[in-house]
């Protein structure tokens, strides 16, 4: 077996596009998951158990059914109903809903992680409960839940691949495509697998530098 070097070339602007469009799925769907996890665990924090209950049964949902599963109901079940999406909104979408109800469980664990004192000094200064919130409670817990929410990120970014089955070409889909044309599987697999490995490790880069930046 040889290397082509010609085979690479030829693959690269297949490879720009799928890398733009992994990159706009991975950030998309992280800040959809990021924000829906915060919804959820504030709206699971509700007094009344008609809201409490309603969110639990999604999030549990989505939660234990496979993230694949989830891909083929969102593109091919919601069109029957007359719901229709592009596949990259739907692959959005779904890698936002399916993290979030992990993203969920870091925001919960950070906000039960503020010292109770912390809740008693916003009483006794009197503040308003959305004061309290965004002033006192969740610049805390977020500050700690920064590196398990990263890791999340990297686990986004390793099933973005799962987007193919639904006609989405990232980085995965080009190569498949690449190859089934020229019927060379070496050079395109091993082009991704690098980009893989290379986003992964700045991602954490980043993620450190904004943990270091959170606890100052």
């Amino acid at each position: 077996m040889t290397w082509d070097w010609h085979a690479v070339s030829d693959f690269m602007p297949h490879f720009r596009d799928g890398l733009l469009v992994t990159l706009r799925a991975l950030v998309l769907g992280s800040l959809l998951s990021f924000t829906l996890g915060l919804v959820w665990t504030l709206l699971m924090r509700a007094p009344t158990r008609w809201v409490r209950w309603p969110v639990g049964v999604v999030t549990e949902f989505a939660r234990n059914t496979p993230l694949l599963v989830q891909l083929f109901f969102l593109f091919y079940v919601l069109p029957e109903w007359g719901l229709t999406f592009s596949a990259l909104t739907t692959g959005v979408f779904a890698i936002g809903l399916h993290y979030s109800t992990y993203t969920m469980q870091v925001y919960r664990a950070g906000i039960e992680a503020v010292p109770v004192g912390q809740w008693e000094a916003a009483t006794a200064l009197n503040l308003p409960r959305r004061r309290t919130w965004t002033a006192v409670i969740l610049p805390q817990a977020i500050r700690r839940v920064v590196p398990a929410l990263g890791n999340y990120v990297i686990s986004m970014l390793k099933d973005t691949p799962m987007l193919m089955v639904i006609t989405v070409l990232e980085m995965l889909g080009q190569a498949r495509l690449f190859s089934q044309q020229r019927f060379q599987f070496t050079e395109p697999l091993t082009v991704i697998g690098v980009a893989f490995v290379l986003i992964s490790y700045l991602a954490s880069l980043l993620l450190r530098a904004l943990e270091r930046r959170l606890v100052r």
